[in-house]
C-alpha cells in the first residue's frame, strides 16, 4: 500500500510540473494577464465600481463571489480542523468527576 501511495504523489508531482511548462514566466510583461486583464481592471474600475482603490474593486465587486468562495472553504477547513482535534478526546461518563 505505501508503494502505491508513493507512485500516486510521484505521478501526481509530474503531472503538476509538467503542468506549469507551458505558463509565462514570472513577472512577463507580455503574458495574458498583463496585457488584458490589469489594464481592464485599471482604466474601468472607477466607472464599474464607483470605488477608488483598484484593490478594493477587484476583491469586493469583480471577484466578490471569488472571495466568498474562498472564506467559505478556509471557514469549513477550520471548523474541521476543530471537531477532528475535539474528536480525539476522551469522554468522560456522567459518574465521571
Amino acid at each position: 500500500m505505501k508503494i502505491l501511495s508513493l507512485i500516486t504523489a510521484v505521478l501526481v508531482g509530474a503531472v503538476l510540473i509538467y503542468g506549469t511548462l507551458d505558463m509565462p514566466k514570472w513577472g512577463d510583461p507580455h503574458s495574458p494577464a498583463n496585457t488584458h486583464v490589469s489594464p481592464y481592471y485599471l482604466h474601468h474600475s472607477l466607472e464599474h465600481t464607483a470605488t477608488p482603490n483598484v484593490v478594493t474593486s477587484v476583491l469586493a465587486d469583480y471577484r466578490g463571489y471569488d472571495t466568498l468562495g474562498e472564506t467559505t472553504v478556509i471557514f469549513t477547513a477550520g471548523m474541521a480542523c476543530i471537531l477532528l482535534l475535539r474528536a480525539g478526546r476522551k469522554r468522560r461518563g456522567k459518574g465521571d468527576v
